[in-house]
C-alpha cells in the first residue's frame, strides 16, 4: 500500500527507513520535518486501523493473532526445561508499541552512564533526560523530570483494583533489602519502590508510536509509508550502503538513498536484513550460502531480555478479572463502562501495579521488577482462569546470559532463529531462585492475610531450597518481550560492536541502525520508552550530520 505518493518521490530518497515500529515512526517525523528531504518509510506489517490496536486490553487479542503478531518462537531453551517460548513482535504501523505493555518506563539513571563510561559519548543519563523530557506530554506537567508538549503521551491509569494495592502495601511490609515505600514516579533515575504504573495512552486509548508521531504527518508530501514490505537486502556498492531491495505484492523493487539508509526493523528485523546483505559472523553467513561482505561477529550476538518468573496466586474475597471475564454481565458493563466513560478493565495495560526492589542484600541498586496483575491465566492468547486469581511477576532487570538472532535460511521469509539462552549464567539463577523467595515473601505478608492467599504456580511441590527454584524458574519463567542489544554500540576496539556512538554501522558507510538492538546493555525496565528515546536522539545525529555535508 502506498500511503502518501508523489510524483517528487518517484525513483530515489535522501533517507530510506526501513521498519515503522517505535523507532521508525519517531525517524519518520523528525526526518520529513524539512520538506527538501525525501523520506522512504518501509514497513512489512499492515495499517493499524483494527478495533483491539486502540483499545488498551487489546493486547489480550493481538498478541498471538497473525494479523498483529509475527508469531516468532524461540528455540527450545535449556535453562527453560527444554520449552520452547512464543515471542511476540508487532506486524503493523506502531510495531511492538502497538500490542505491548504501554508501561511508560525509562530504567535506571546508572544504566546509561554505564553505556557513557564504555566511551560512548552522549549516552550517560544527564545527556538522555532532556531528550525523554522533549518527547514527554505529562499528565502532571513540567517538571525537572517530565515534559509537556511532546508527541509521548503519558497518563494515570484509569482503573484501580483492591487487591492489587494490597499488594502494593505488602510490598512495603517486607522487611529490608526487600521492602519498598510507595513512589509518584518510576522515572526520575532511581525507580526503587512501588507504585501503579503510568500509562501511554490518551484518554483509555493507546498511544502507539505510531499515533504519536506518524498519524500527525502522514499528510506531507515528501514522506512516503509503504506498507507490506519485505525488504530483502541493501543495495550495496563496495562498502557503502545505496538503498534497499523489498517485494511488495509480489513485485521486486530497488529503492535507493542519497543520503543514508537506516535499519529501524528491531532486535530481530534489523539483524534478519544485515545478514542477508552479507553483514555479519561470516561462520553464520556462509553456510547459508551467504557471501560475507563485512565480518562483523556482533550482528546477532548479545541478545539480552528480561525473563520473568510467572507466580499465580490464587485469592478469595476481593475482585479480580478472572470471574468477571467470564460473566455476560460483567462483560456488557465493562463495555459500556468503557464506551461512554473510557474507564474501567478496557484501559487495563497487562500490568498494573509495579514495583523494583532487591533480590538479595548484595545489590546496591534494585535489580528486579514485578509487574503485578489482578489476573491469571496460562499464557497471552489464552482464556483467563475461572478460579478468582492474581499473577505476580518478578525479572531480573540486568541479566548476565546472552543469546543469539540467526536467520533460519537464506530464504527472506524463512522464520529467525532466537535463541535468549535464559537462566545460562550461574548469577541469573540465582536471582531467579531469590526473586521467587521474595515472591512468596511478598504474598505472605499482614496485608494479604485477609485474602485466603493460596500459591498455584509454582505451587507447593517446589520448596525454598536453590535447586528447587531454579527448577521452578525453567518451568515458570516467560519473557516480558524486551529483546535488545543484538547491533550492539560500542567502541572500534569492541569486538561485538556493530555501531558506533552515533550509531552508524562500523564498516559500512551511509547505513545506520536506530533501535532497540542497539543497547549495548539492557536498561532496568520496559524497553519502549528507552527505544523512543533512542530514535529521537538518533534522529538529531541524522539531522546533524545532513547538516555538517552541506
Amino acid at each position: 500500500m502506498n500511503e502518501n505518493s508523489s510524483n517528487r518521490l518517484a525513483g530515489s530518497y535522501d533517507y530510506i527507513i526501513v521498519g515503522a515500529g517505535s523507532s521508525g515512526c519517531v525517524l519518520a517525523n523528525r526526518l520529513s520535518e524539512n520538506p527538501k528531504n525525501r523520506v522512504l518509510l518501509l514497513e512489512a506489517g499492515g495499517r493499524d486501523n483494527w478495533v483491539w490496536f486502540h483499545i488498551p486490553v487489546g493486547y489480550l487479542f493481538a498478541i498471538g493473532n497473525p494479523r498483529a503478531d509475527w508469531m516468532f518462537k524461540t528455540e527450545k531453551e535449556k535453562g527453560l526445561n527444554g520449552r520452547s517460548l512464543n515471542y511476540p513482535r508487532g506486524k503493523v504501523l506502531g510495531g511492538s508499541s502497538a500490542i505491548n505493555a504501554m508501561v511508560s518506563m525509562r530504567g535506571q539513571a546508572l544504566d546509561y552512564d554505564e553505556w557513557a563510561q564504555m566511551g560512548l559519548k552522549g549516552w550517560g543519563w544527564d545527556d538522555v533526560l532532556p531528550v525523554f523530557v522533549a518527547i514527554d506530554d505529562h499528565f502532571a506537567g513540567q517538571s525537572e523530570f517530565h515534559g509537556v508538549g511532546g508527541e509521548w503521551h503519558v497518563e494515570a491509569p484509569r482503573i484501580s483494583w483492591e487487591i492489587l494495592t494490597a499488594i502494593g502495601n505488602a510490598a512495603t511490609q517486607m522487611p529490608a533489602p526487600f521492602g519498598v515505600p510507595w513512589v509518584e514516579d518510576f522515572n526520575t533515575g532511581n525507580n526503587e519502590g512501588v507504585s501503579y504504573f503510568q500509562v501511554n495512552q490518551r484518554r483509555g486509548r493507546r498511544v502507539s508510536a505510531a499515533h504519536a508521531f506518524l498519524d500527525p504527518v502522514r499528510h506531507r508530501k515528501n514522506l512516503r509509508i509503504e506498507t507490506g514490505v519485505l525488504v530483502e537486502r541493501l543495495l550495496m556498492s563496495g562498502s557503502k550502503a545505496c538503498g534497499v531491495v523489498y517485494t511488495q505484492n509480489g513485485k521486486r523493487i530497488e529503492a535507493r538513498a542519497e543520503l543514508e539508509t537506516i535499519l529501524s526493523a528491531g532486535s530481530i528485523g534489523s539483524v534478519q536484513i544485515l545478514h542477508r546483505s552479507g553483514i555479519g559472523p561470516a561462520d553464520w553467513l556462509k553456510p547459508l550460502g551467504i557471501e560475507p561482505t563485512v565480518v562483523r561477529k556482533g550482528v546477532g550476538a548479545n541478545l539480552q531480555d528480561h525473563l520473568q518468573q510467572r507466580a499465580i496466586f490464587k485469592v478469595s474475597g476481593v475482585r479480580t478479572l478472572n470471574t468477571e471475564y467470564h460473566s455476560l454481565f460483567h462483560k456488557a458493563k465493562m463495555g459500556l463502562e468503557y464506551a461512554l466513560f473510557r474507564r474501567g478493565p478496557l484501559t487495563m495495560a497487562p500490568s498494573q501495579l509495579g514495583f523494583f526492589t532487591r533480590s538479595s542484600a548484595e545489590y546496591e541498586r534494585a535489580n528486579i521488577q514485578f509487574h503485578a496483575q489482578p489476573l491469571s491465566l496460562d499464557k497471552f492468547g489464552d482464556p483467563l482462569h475461572r478460579f478468582n486469581g492474581v499473577t505476580v511477576s518478578a525479572c531480573n532487570l540486568r541479566p548476565t546470559s546472552r543469546g543469539s538472532i540467526r536467520l533460519g535460511g537464506a530464504d527472506p521469509k524463512a522464520d529467525p532463529v532466537i535463541a535468549p539462552n535464559y537462566l545460562s549464567t550461574e548469577q541469573d539463577r540465582q536471582v531467579a531462585a531469590d526473586a521467587i523467595r521474595v515472591t512468596r515473601r511478598l504474598m505472605a505478608q499482614e496485608a494479604l492475610a485477609a485474602y485466603d492467599v493460596e500459591e498455584y504456580l509454582p505451587g507447593p511441590d517446589y520448596d525454598d531450597s536453590k535447586s528447587a527454584l531454579v527448577k521452578a524458574a525453567g518451568e515458570i519463567g516467560t519473557t516480558i518481550f524486551h529483546p535488545v542489544g543484538t547491533a550492539k554500540m560500542g567502541l572500534k576496539s569492541d569486538p561485538l560492536a556493530v555501531v558506533d556512538d552515533r550509531l552508524r554501522v562500523l564498516g559500512v558507510d551511509n547505513l545506520r541502525v536506530i533501535d532497540a538492538s542497539i543497547m549495548p546493555n539492557i536498561v532496568s525496565g520496559n524497553t519502549n520508552t528507552p527505544t523512543i528515546m533512542i530514535a529521537q536522539k538518533g534522529a538529531q545525529m541524522v539531522l546533524a550530520d545532513q547538516n555538517f555535508r552541506y
